[in-house]
């Protein structure tokens, strides 16, 4: 005599195949239908590619933004939750990425500061410095500030800012030349 086995609804039966339409023209409940619907889902994945929980649970946040600002390129060829896997293995991707080359430039900077003899400075050159920097123009301070003391790439410096990597790069140079001319005073 066979056993009868429960049939276990899936958290999305609540959904509809429209939801994905609803939500990519601005109807926030259907959004939060596919958002519970998926978000478990989702951060299982965040977590068996990265190590610590805190960074899978704000990268599964930034797979729900990232998935609500590009709702209308999804075109229903797949399922909805194939789709935003999809999109959580690329954000993850991304963040390894970035994270990697933010790692290089700190720790390859460490093997070059200390290959460089290190020349006797005051509390003034540090002064100056700061009053160099603060007298530069607000565009090439912005990006100067940016790359040179964040570590942000020119890449995403222009996405924050509207311009192309190539304005970043310019705006990067004034910066420099301008407080080399300062701190040659």
């Amino acid at each position: 005599m066979p056993v009868a086995i429960p049939e276990i609804e899936p958290t999305s039966a609540a959904l509809t195949p429209s939801d994905a339409a609803l939500a990519a023209r601005g109807d926030r409940l259907a959004f939060e239908r596919l958002y519970r619907a998926n978000v478990n889902r989702v951060f299982s994945v965040c977590a068996r590619m990265v190590s610590d929980h805190a960074l899978a649970e704000e990268l599964t946040q930034d797979v729900f933004v990232r998935a609500w600002e590009k709702l209308e390129q999804f075109r229903g060829e797949s399922s909805f939750s194939t789709w935003l896997h999809r999109l959580a293995v690329n954000v993850v991707l991304n963040h390894r990425k970035s994270d990697g080359r933010r790692r290089a430039r700190i720790t390859g900077a460490d093997e070059e500061i200390e290959s460089i003899a290190a020349r006797a400075s005051s509390v003034g050159d540090a002064m100056d410095l700061e009053v160099a920097i603060a007298t530069l123009p607000a565009g090439a301070k912005r990006i100067f500030v940016l790359h040179d003391v964040e570590g942000y790439t020119h890449e995403e410096i222009a996405g924050m800012f509207g311009i192309t990597a190539g304005g970043s790069k310019a705006q990067l140079h004034r910066a420099r030349m301008l407080l080399r001319e300062a701190l040659a005073r």
